[in-house]
C-alpha cells in the first residue's frame, strides 16, 4: 500500500472519529469540553492539507513536469468550460484524486438552453432540464478499460443557495468520508498506455456501453453523462492521470486536439464522429 493511500483511510478514520467522539460524549457525559472532540478532524484536515502538497502522489513520485498529453475531446456538441486547468492549477483547488488538471463541461446546445442557477427556487431540478444528462462519452484514444463503476443514483441538482450548501456542509462532507468512489459517483477510467490513463466522472446509471477489459478506439462511446456522486448538476468531469487509482494517482495535463484548453465560460463545439457507428451508444 502507498504512503498516500495509507493517509487518505487515515484521513477518512479520522473525520470517522470525530463523529464517534462527539456522539459517545453526547451520550455519556465525558468530563472534559466538547471542543477537544474536534482534535481528531483538526488532525484530519492537516493531513489533507500535507497530502494535497504531494501532486497527487506519493511523496516518493518523480516531481518533473509531464508535457500536455494531446488527446480527443470527450464530448460532441456544443459545450462550455468550468473549473478549467487554462485558469488555474489545481482546477478544482486540490491536487487529491488526480484532478490537479481536471476539467468540467457543461453542455449548452444554444443559449439559455441550460437552467442558470437560482437563489432560492427551485431549490432543485430534475436531470432531464438539463442538455449535459445523458449526453454520449467518448474515448479521448485507443485504449483499455481497466475501471468501471455502476449503480450509484443520479440525484436532483443542486443549482440553488440551499442546495449548494447542503451539497458543500452535510453531503459532501459524508462522501468524503465514504471515500473517492462516492465522491466521482459513477465512474470509468481508461488506460491509454505510457502511464496516461483518462478517467471520465458522474456518469449516468445504467449507461455503461463498455466493461473492464474492453479495448476500445478513438471516438467510441462509454456511458453517458448523468449526475452521480458530488456533482452540483448534470455535467462530465474529466481527467488525465498517471495511474488507474484516484486515490494515488498524480494529475497530468492535457490539450484537446483542434480546441486545445478552453477557459472556464468558453464555449467550443465537437463535430459528432460518423466514422464511429458505436458514437450511437446503448
Amino acid at each position: 500500500m502507498s504512503a498516500r493511500k495509507l493517509a487518505m483511510i487515515t484521513f477518512r478514520a479520522l473525520q470517522l472519529g470525530f463523529i464517534a467522539l462527539v456522539g459517545a460524549h453526547i451520550v455519556l457525559g465525558f468530563g472534559y469540553p466538547l471542543w477537544w472532540d474536534f482534535l481528531p478532524l483538526v488532525l484530519a484536515y492537516v493531513l489533507i492539507t500535507v497530502v494535497n502538497r504531494w501532486g497527487g502522489g506519493a511523496p516518493d513520485a518523480p516531481r518533473c513536469a509531464r508535457e500536455p498529453v494531446e488527446v480527443d475531446p470527450p464530448v460532441t456538441g456544443r459545450w462550455s468550460a468550468l473549473n478549467s486547468p487554462a485558469d488555474r492549477t489545481p482546477s478544482h483547488g486540490v491536487h487529491a484524486y488526480g484532478q490537479t488538471f481536471a476539467i468540467d463541461l457543461v453542455a449548452e446546445p444554444e443559449p439559455g438552453a441550460r437552467p442558470g442557477f437560482r437563489a432560492l427556487w427551485p431549490p432543485m431540478r430534475r436531470n432531464r432540464d438539463f442538455p449535459a444528462f445523458g449526453a454520449p462519452l467518448h474515448a479521448v484514444a485507443d485504449g483499455t478499460v481497466v475501471r468501471t463503476d455502476d449503480g450509484q443514483r443520479d440525484h436532483f441538482s443542486r443549482g440553488s443557495l440551499p442546495g449548494l450548501l447542503y451539497l458543500m456542509l452535510v453531503e459532501g462532507s459524508v462522501r468524503e468520508m465514504a471515500g473517492v468512489r462516492r465522491i466521482l459517483g459513477n465512474h470509468v477510467v481508461l488506460d491509454l498506455g505510457d502511464g496516461t490513463y483518462a478517467l471520465y466522472a458522474h456518469v449516468r446509471r445504467g449507461s455503461f456501453a463498455v466493461r473492464e477489459g474492453d479495448r476500445v478506439r478513438a471516438g467510441q462511446v462509454l456511458a453517458r453523462c448523468g449526475n452521480s456522486g458530488n456533482s452540483s448538476e448534470p455535467h462530465v468531469h474529466f481527467q488525465l492521470m498517471d495511474g488507474p487509482d484516484p486515490d494515488t494517482a498524480r494529475g497530468v495535463p492535457f490539450t484537446w486536439r483542434g480546441i486545445g484548453v478552453p477557459r472556464g465560460g468558453e464555449f467550443f463545439e465537437v463535430a459528432e464522429p460518423a466514422d464511429h457507428p458505436a458514437h450511437r451508444g446503448c
